[in-house]
């Protein structure tokens, strides 16, 4: 029988390393960030800002080389400079970056960010408790599989919030009248913009949807809405 203080204390566990990890990603992007001072992408997010009806959403660029967007526990919202580089390439558009911050958006006001410190308790209870009966009848390939099974869950979970950010992001463009195209073309770009290897996991243990399915999902809510508003 699994005792359950192995589990407490791997919630314990799970909590302290959350919080200290929110506390040192908040850290460094206070010493490595800056205000956003790009007038297009500004004007697009003022277009956001009043559809929400808020007087304004600051971004902030988060000076790393990696393209990606990001929002911080405390919610406030960043592109790296790689992302102002690709776009100064003329690799990708205002617009573009712009479903980006709207995606980041859709985290915040989703919940995203409290609720993973809740899956990523749950993934090391599970994890813990999983161990403890597997090793019991497969001595040696237990924690093997136990981590395996919890990783999965874990990768299930970011997934399906992605798809909940997308949607968020969709709805908030139209809104905006800046329109899904760009959050579709977007997606088709990034695998070459961050230099992505496909094939190198299996679907189920990715942490983001693959390109295809995060596109059916976007035209999918789109043909829903017009129904409904229909």
């Amino acid at each position: 029988m699994v005792t359950v203080y192995p589990i407490l204390i791997a919630i314990a566990y799970a909590l302290l390393s959350y919080r200290f990890s929110v506390w040192r990603t908040k850290a460094m992007l206070d010493q490595q960030s800056r205000p956003l001072t790009d007038p297009a992408i500004i004007s697009l997010a003022d277009r956001l800002a009043a559809a929400l009806e808020l007087p304004a959403i600051k971004v902030h660029v988060f000076e790393i080389e990696p393209v990606n967007g990001l929002a911080a526990p405390d919610g406030r919202i960043f592109l790296t400079r790689g992302f102002l580089n690709a776009k100064m390439r003329g690799e990708v558009t205002p617009e573009e970056l712009a479903a980006v911050i709207a995606h980041e958006l859709g985290h915040v006001a989703l919940g995203h960010l409290r609720r993973r410190m809740i899956d990523f308790t749950g993934q090391n209870a599970v994890f813990v408790m999983l161990s403890a009966l597997l090793n019991r009848f497969i001595p040696g390939l237990g924690i093997w599989i136990a981590n395996l099974i919890s990783t999965a869950l874990m990768a299930r979970l970011s997934r399906r919030d992605e798809f909940e950010a997308d949607a968020y992001a969709s709805a908030l463009l139209l809104k905006a009248g800046i329109g899904t195209a760009p959050q579709k073309s977007l997606f088709r770009k990034l695998e070459a913009l961050t230099k992505a290897k496909g094939g190198t996991a299996p679907a189920w243990l990715m942490s983001h949807p693959a390109t295809a399915q995060r596109i059916a999902a976007i035209e999918a809510n789109e043909i829903r809405w017009q129904v409904d508003q229909g």
